[in-house]
């Protein structure tokens, strides 16, 4: 038996060809990332459990495969009223899960329980137009599945299909109600939720999860009326093409396009098989042509599409005209399409050296008062609170790292924040450490994008809503964030945190960096490029008591260090893995996905610390890990900082 599951014919709308190569062990998927991860990062599974909890007196369908769950279903609706979990339908060759199956005499509620939040300003999930919106196509398409197949099934049955979902508007009304509900990795390696304590209606609360009709759109989609586009087939048509060449393991050969180059089953592994390769194989491209950058290549570049229709497939194909305008800012730093055909004209002529505008950086830099501060923040937006008062989603700042720079070059690990206790809200600390840490000189302070101010203006919403009483010193917390961040056509603080990514865009560009800019990118390219670095970091000068000050690493640690090839070891390699029960290369693999917010591993370790099983020595090992990591994070900053003096010396 092989019918076609939601999770399959999902993946088939992103593309019909993958039907085919999914669960073959010669197509490795390259996206597939340790399921017990993804529940950490995205809180699925506790809403889930959270979402039963509503519905009380189910019963929990929790036999695997086809037959046994089918059987126990259909058993329990024969009964005229019942609830069930994780309720198994089948029609034909198309098979559901239902998270919470409602039945009252002949009405059935469908609903489908997801993680992503919701708030009323999300009007009917449809654009200006009354299409469906694109933030929402994912999930709209998984329920109108479920309910075409359970109406199939069941065409006596009036079915009605809901989304639950966490509901920014509601806020949480008791302490520790995420704790409630544990992850649990088996030995099968199955990720399961454990039930903590007291799950009443009293005990979790007011409901933070709102159940909203989707019925009206899931027809639409149905009856082929709910997007602007015309339809290539009928959807039932559609569906039976899909389950009948899954079911038959045949290949339904689809349209390449730009879409392709993000594809999972893209692979130039030894012994393996390519599907992307395999879907382009009608061009007759050798492997070099496959490994040739492309237009996607090129960062933030917007007019790819419209090239594309054009045959124009090649970096090394593109000329000024495809760019647009490329003069500089008017301050003379590189503009987003001068960086562009930078990026391009090294492409076309082979020219593997970085572009560094030392001038233009040199005179940037005067404005910077001494000692430099390097902070970064790790923070998490978890779907169930973790604290009373807290709505779905909502902000917290758990760590910090600051390393300073003197203005004689010294450097040191100066100091660090993190909350591990379970269930503690940490913002209004983390305020203050921050602020008793910085306050005491007027040196420029350096961030890595936008994340740190935007979490301190989400904080700062938290103060304003507090009273005096509740927070004795919430004038001096508002003075103190206002006077690091800015808001737009709001205010720009005395000391506003000075953006480093913006300085990578402005004046410095290198070949390895590829169309990346993250400081995952960055530091590697720095670190292969500069000797002075190089020098410095392979010396054991950094550790507790060493010449470079560190809070977490012992005397004598060296950061540069090659493998057998003679390359550099990337330093997050060097740290102990924060999950000691799963693989490091999937672990590596899923803290730098795109799909994270910065400080992947830190948000993804916290997530653990605060909602599963863990022993004192489990809990003890992941506490400095997240202190490791997060002081890297800083040192990276320093280190490229660092290279640019050096370059702006030569």
């Amino acid at each position: 038996m092989r019918p076609l599951t939601k999770s399959r014919y999902k993946l088939a709308l992103s593309c019909p060809t993958k039907l085919y190569y999914t669960n073959k062990e010669e197509y490795p998927n390259t996206q597939k990332e340790d399921s017990f991860l993804q529940a950490l990062a995205e809180g699925g599974y506790q809403v889930g459990e959270l979402a039963k909890c509503y519905y009380p007196g189910g019963h929990d369908i929790t036999e695997a495969g086809y037959d046994a769950p089918l059987k126990h279903t259909n058993d329990l609706l024969q009964q005229e009223n019942v609830i069930i979990y994780e309720a198994a339908i089948l029609y034909k060759n198309f098979f559901i899960r239902v998270d919470v199956l409602e039945k009252t005499g002949n009405k059935i509620n469908l609903i489908e329980v997801k993680a992503k939040s919701f708030s009323d300003k999300d009007d009917d999930f449809t654009d200006k137009n009354g299409f469906v919106s694109s933030t929402w196509t994912e999930y709209l398409e998984d329920v109108a599945f479920q309910k075409y197949v359970m109406q199939k099934a069941f065409p006596n049955w009036e079915v009605t299909a809901y989304l639950m979902l966490p509901d920014k508007s509601k806020k949480a009304t008791v302490d520790g109600l995420n704790q409630k509900f544990q992850l649990v990795k088996t030995e099968n390696g199955r990720t399961t939720v454990k039930i903590a304590g007291d799950v009443s209606p009293q005990a979790l609360g007011n409901p933070i999860l709102t159940a909203v009709n989707v019925d009206d759109i899931a027809n639409r989609i149905i009856n082929d009326t709910a997007y602007s586009d015309k339809p290539s087939m009928p959807y039932e048509d559609k569906l039976n093409l899909y389950a009948k060449k899954y079911s038959k393991d045949e290949k339904i050969i689809s349209p390449i396009g730009l879409h392709c180059f993000d594809c999972e089953f893209r692979t130039d592994e030894q012994g393996k098989k390519s599907g992307f390769k395999e879907c382009w194989s009608h061009l007759n491209w050798t492997d070099e042509q496959f490994n040739k950058p492309k237009i996607t290549d090129v960062w933030n570049f917007r007019a790819k599409q419209k090239l594309f229709e054009q045959d124009i497939i090649f970096m090394d194909e593109l000329h000024e005209s495809h760019i647009g305008d490329i003069s500089p800012n008017k301050d003379g730093s590189l503009s987003t399409k001068e960086r562009q055909w930078l990026q391009i004209k090294k492409n076309k002529n082979q020219d593997n050296t970085f572009y560094f505008d030392a001038e233009g950086m040199k005179e940037y830099m005067s404005k910077f008062n001494y000692p430099l501060h390097f902070i970064d923040f790790e923070t998490s937006m978890v779907a169930i609170p973790f604290y009373k008062g807290q709505r779905p989603y909502e902000q917290i700042a758990f760590q910090f790292s600051h390393h300073i720079m003197n203005k004689d070059g010294s450097i040191e690990h100066k100091s660090e924040y993190i909350e591990t206790e379970k269930g503690k809200f940490p913002n209004f600390d983390f305020v203050r450490a921050l602020k008793r840490d910085l306050e005491n000189d007027n040196g420029t302070i350096f961030r890595y994008a936008a994340h740190e101010n935007t979490v301190l203006n989400q904080i700062l919403v938290q103060i304003n809503s507090r009273t005096n009483q509740d927070l004795p010193d919430k004038e001096e917390l508002i003075e103190f964030i206002q006077s690091i961040t800015h808001k737009k056509k709001q205010w720009v603080g005395e000391r506003d945190m000075v953006d480093m990514l913006d300085m990578v865009k402005k004046y410095f560009y290198d070949p390895l960096m590829g169309k990346s800019n993250s400081i995952k990118a960055v530091l590697p390219a720095v670190l292969n490029r500069s000797k002075f670095i190089q020098s410095k970091y392979s010396k054991p000068i950094y550790g507790k008591n060493s010449h470079i000050k560190s809070l977490n690493y012992e005397d004598g640690w060296i950061w540069i260090k090659t493998d057998k090839q003679g390359n550099i070891i990337s330093p997050y390699k060097l740290l102990p893995n924060l999950f000691d029960d799963i693989d490091r290369d999937i672990v590596e693999n899923f803290i730098s996905s795109d799909k994270l917010a910065d400080g992947g591993a830190a948000l993804t370790a916290f997530a653990k610390m605060q909602f599963t099983e863990m022993s004192k020595i489990e809990r003890t090992h992941l506490i400095k890990g997240l202190l490791k990591y997060c002081e890297l994070d800083t040192l990276a900053m320093v280190m490229i900082y660092e290279f640019w003096l050096d370059e702006i010396k030569k």
